[in-house]
């Protein structure tokens, strides 16, 4: 989807040396301007704007230079800042395109009925290339139309594709559910099961993208996405800390991000005046929340940058505000107040976020209580652990783990003697470690 606004970008500089006369255009835009905005119109695409949808309300497309076309949130005003912020920021290859031109072709109206093409599934039953769930009796050379789901396909030409190797939006919505419910699966681990999902999402989204369907379904398609891909960040900080996961963990990061920027603009081009979707402020916060430390993985474009084309209701909203207290708190090193605003407001999604940073910001508070106590006054556990809100047996060993030693007096009471100069972080990172009050987010 990305990959076709690298496209419109190269495709609107060869347009801008046409022969239309500046007058006609401008008569144009002027006559669009005094037309009233219907709100139950076609509404514009990011994702193809040079052409213009006739076959139903899958599909809703228009004209890049419409009244209504709005710049992407956080892009600059510039094609050359616009082109940079979509490689930095969602360069995602579901679809690359190959062709000339394919302005010059019409929009591509799926018509496969089944999750996989039938020419894919013969030939991939051939080639014995068939993953584990679309086994028929977990037979390798043998699968059905229930079970075997669309690949995703890297390099593709919108040209030569045929609409029976392309499914429509009812197909999608299904093949998408059938996904999702696989995620729960525990016949296999989870790194095999997100293998899976990941690689068949992008194929739902390429989809998507190669008929432009960017509706209200498409939408709540996307949110479903982006939700599988932030629970398999947790999800696969618990699979252990091999080179394979920690492999894997990057790249569905990177589709996250992907993801969730194509689901900003699904937003922005179906946005009716100052009105905002029921789960954007979350999606929104999930952002901030992606750049709470600025050492990791290439969220994007900048915060400052993408704040300043953020709607007002999402700004004031409660979702929005915890992940920017929670941001503050973590980058001021206000430990306290960040451990109590996750107690208190944090989502499912939102934790599965904050979870990979509970312990860095343990580690800091455990290293400034060291540091600055009194040598010859321990610091009890008990109190310890309320402050960290963790099990006081979890912090005897989390305090082991950072190279502290823990004492015992007569009456059995543990406590941690300060200023030790043995401090350090573990180099194999920290075990998990429950958070109190939000056991049912440790699934």
């Amino acid at each position: 989807m990305e990959r076709a606004h690298q496209y419109r970008h190269q495709h609107r500089s060869r347009n801008s040396s046409s022969s239309h006369s500046s007058s006609s255009s401008s008569s144009l835009n002027e006559s669009s301007r005094s037309t009233p905005h219907n709100t139950n119109s076609t509404k514009f695409s990011r994702f193809n704007p040079n052409t213009r949808s006739n076959h139903g309300p899958n599909n809703t497309t228009g004209p890049r230079d419409g009244p209504e076309w709005k710049p992407r949130r956080g892009s600059g005003s510039s094609s050359n800042t616009h082109h940079q912020n979509l490689k930095t920021g969602a360069q995602a290859d579901e679809v690359v395109v190959k062709d000339e031109d394919s302005s010059s072709f019409p929009i591509l109206i799926g018509t496969c009925p089944f999750m996989c093409p039938e020419g894919e599934r013969a030939q991939r039953e051939q080639l014995r290339d068939l993953a584990v769930f679309e086994r028929l009796h977990g037979n390798p050379r043998k699968t059905s139309p229930s079970l075997a789901v669309k690949k995703f396909c890297r390099t593709i030409s919108t040209k030569h594709t045929q609409t029976s190797d392309v499914r429509p939006l009812p197909v999608l919505e299904d093949t998408l559910s059938y996904l999702l419910k696989l995620a729960d699966s525990t016949d296999h681990p989870y790194e095999v099961v997100h293998d899976f999902i990941f690689d068949r999402t992008r194929s739902i989204r390429q989809d998507l993208s190669m008929q432009n369907i960017v509706n209200d379904k498409a939408i709540y398609m996307y949110e479903k996405m982006v939700k599988f891909h932030v629970v398999s960040h947790h999800k696969l900080r618990c699979c252990g800390s091999s080179a394979n996961v920690s492999s894997v963990h990057y790249l569905n990061m990177e589709q996250l991000i992907k993801a969730l920027t194509s689901l900003f603009e699904l937003y922005d081009a179906n946005r009716n005046a100052n009105s905002i979707y029921e789960n954007e402020a979350e999606f929104c916060s999930l952002y901030v929340l992606l750049h709470l430390d600025s050492r990791s993985q290439s969220t994007g474009e900048s915060l400052s940058l993408w704040f300043r084309h953020v709607p007002r209701p999402i700004i004031k909203s409660e979702k929005m505000c915890f992940a920017r207290s929670i941001l503050r708190s973590f980058r001021m090193g206000n430990y306290k107040l960040f451990f109590c605003t996750i107690a208190a407001k944090a989502s499912y999604l939102q934790y599965c976020i904050i979870e990979s940073y509970i312990n860095e910001v343990r580690a800091l508070s455990l290293s400034c209580i060291n540091n600055v106590g009194y040598k010859l006054h321990p610091y009890p556990l008990v109190h310890l652990s309320k402050l960290l809100m963790m099990k006081e047996s979890d912090l005897e060993q989390f305090c082991n783990a950072c190279g502290l030693e823990t004492s015992t007096d007569e009456m059995g009471n543990k406590s941690l003697p300060t200023k030790q100069t043995t401090f350090c972080v573990p180099k194999g990172g920290f075990q998990s470690i429950n958070f109190p009050g939000l056991e049912q987010f440790e699934r």
